[in-house]
């Protein structure tokens, strides 16, 4: 654990936000896993190449992305599959769009491994009496199913999603909604998560939470203004501190 800001650091806080894509699991390993298996379902049903799959997803992703902007909708693998078929020149496809969408999520679920010490740091959290939620981007369906295959449904208090509040993070909306749900006892707000600006600069400017970013593969530390209070790679670290804090003060309060 690197912790930048000391000074932040002086007490438990009143209630913890997690993010959850890269920062409970790995995301990479998981989409590229999911991505190869609808690459071949689709070049095998249409006898078409990777490399005019490939173009005609991205086009469509980006596409669906322009349109839609920081909405959970914008995250959406059906709406990129239903895009890409119309691109082909396939029409919409609407059952072919659903099957190819199922093949996705379930071989990305299949394929997602939470990171070491997640469930222990939670356990740890609820034995405190401190409230949790995960404050995540895309729509609700989808993470609530990460959270149910996870085992995790029983670990957060709450969960807000970009589809519940209208905004993807760094907007105001997402981590405004996840404390009018806990009611904290007091303004001491933990957000941990892996992404600099959505998640450590978003939580910081919007509710002056304290930041702890999850660095592994794939992921960077912030800098600047996207700069984490602390910066922490295995749970286990982030298990010590709370941990470190709970002791110092009696009934960890």
């Amino acid at each position: 654990m690197k912790i930048q800001n000391t000074e932040r650091f002086t007490r438990l806080p009143d209630a913890f936000l997690f993010d959850t894509d890269n920062t409970l699991y790995p995301y990479d390993p998981a989409h590229a896993a999911a991505m190869r298996a609808v690459r071949q379902k689709v070049t095998t049903t249409f006898s078409i190449a990777e490399a005019d799959f490939d173009k005609a997803f991205d086009e469509a992703r980006r596409q669906v992305k322009n349109r839609l902007k920081h909405t959970a909708s914008s995250h959406s693998r059906l709406l990129y599959l239903q895009r890409m078929l119309e691109i082909m020149g396939l029409g919409s496809q609407v059952l072919l769009a659903l099957d190819f969408e199922q093949t996705y999520w379930r071989t990305f679920l299949s394929n997602a491994i939470l990171f070491d010490g997640v469930k222990d740091v939670l356990d740890d959290i609820r034995l405190l009496g401190i409230p949790t939620a995960i404050v995540t981007d895309l729509t609700a369906q989808i993470q609530f199913r990460k959270v149910v295959y996870f085992g995790l449904d029983h670990y957060f208090d709450y969960i807000v999603t970009s589809e519940e509040a209208g905004h993807d993070k760094p907007h105001q909306s997402p981590f405004q909604i996840a404390i009018e749900k806990m009611r904290p006892k007091g303004d001491c707000i933990w957000m941990i998560g892996d992404n600099p600006v959505n998640d450590i600069q978003g939580a910081r400017e919007k509710i002056n939470a304290v930041t702890l970013q999850k660095i592994h593969s794939g992921t960077e530390g912030g800098t600047g203004v996207c700069a984490p209070d602390a910066i922490f790679g295995e749970f286990r670290e982030l298990r010590a501190l709370i941990a470190c804090l709970a002791a110092e003060v009696p009934n960890g309060s």
